[in-house]
């Protein structure tokens, strides 16, 4: 199986691993465990962007599309609400160096980017911006042709992604509130992708026959067939997403209606 070395990425895993271990154990010291679960969706959602960074897809994302939608689907859409949920309330505050923390949390500039970058309509288009903006031909074709441009573009696509999700699973509290209004959020942003997606399987041209054209090919397929796999694989992958959010949301609306009516119970009760 082929894997793409960069000692770059390799080093950036270990200390995003090494800092959440480092944020654990801490954590640990002072008498709270960090749940089970949610160290599982932290690992998880790194190992999704080592595999997406540094396996077969990156390895091929050269050669065809598909390998690089896919490689971007792994390190971004799917890892970051594992990664977000990894980092919840209190450990996102203990993995950073303290002298860090404290920098941000004094600056009013940006505690006041970030207040409005994670505001939910403010998110969304940055998402699709994003999105769309390295999809068209000049920046993808420079991007796949430049590493550096490449970086940029995983960087950002992880970024707004982050960014996307924040809203929706708010790691500052504790417990995660779950009102509707979150599945429409989510299911808006996923539907600018699965359009996406939809263009990419529909046209009867490659966008970016300039690349793959001579690629796609020798992997037995024409770089028109590579484009419609990539975007297949976007639509399939946001619409599973779509289910998985409804089936969450849902279950925790429902789950905390539930709490709130055992509540109302007792406190009736305790008042006869």
């Amino acid at each position: 199986m082929a894997i793409q070395f960069d000692p770059v990425v390799v080093i950036l895993l270990a200390l995003s691993a090494g800092l959440y271990l480092r944020a654990v154990r801490r954590l640990s010291k002072r008498g709270y465990a960090v749940p089970r679960i949610q160290q599982c969706c932290w690992w998880f959602g790194l190992s999704l962007v080592a595999t997406g960074l540094l396996g077969p897809f990156a390895a091929l994302s050269d050669q065809l599309l598909s390998a690089h939608m896919a490689e971007h689907l792994l390190i971004a859409d799917i890892a970051a609400p594992f990664l977000i949920s990894g980092i919840r309330t209190p450990v996102g505050l203990f993995m950073p160096p303290k002298d860090l923390l404290v920098a941000v949390a004094k600056s009013r500039t940006l505690r006041s980017v970030g207040s409005w970058v994670t505001k939910p309509i403010v998110a969304v288009i940055l998402y699709i911006v994003v999105l769309y903006g390295w999809h068209l031909a000049p920046a993808f074709v420079s991007a796949t042709n430049s590493p550096v441009i490449h970086a940029m573009q995983h960087q950002s696509f992880l970024v707004a992604n982050l960014i996307l999700w924040w809203p929706a699973l708010e790691p500052a509290r504790r417990p995660m509130p779950a009102p509707l209004w979150k599945v429409g959020y989510l299911l808006g942003a996923r539907m600018a992708s699965v359009m996406m997606g939809a263009v990419f399987l529909v046209s009867n041209r490659p966008f970016y026959g300039e690349l793959y054209s001579t690629t796609a090919p020798s992997h037995g397929m024409s770089a028109l067939a590579d484009q419609q796999l990539g975007g297949s694989l976007m639509m399939v992958a946001d619409v599973v997403m779509m289910l998985a959010i409804l089936g969450f949301f849902f279950a925790r609306a429902a789950a905390a209606g539930a709490a709130k009516d055992i509540e109302n119970d007792a406190a009736r009760e305790s008042r006869s």
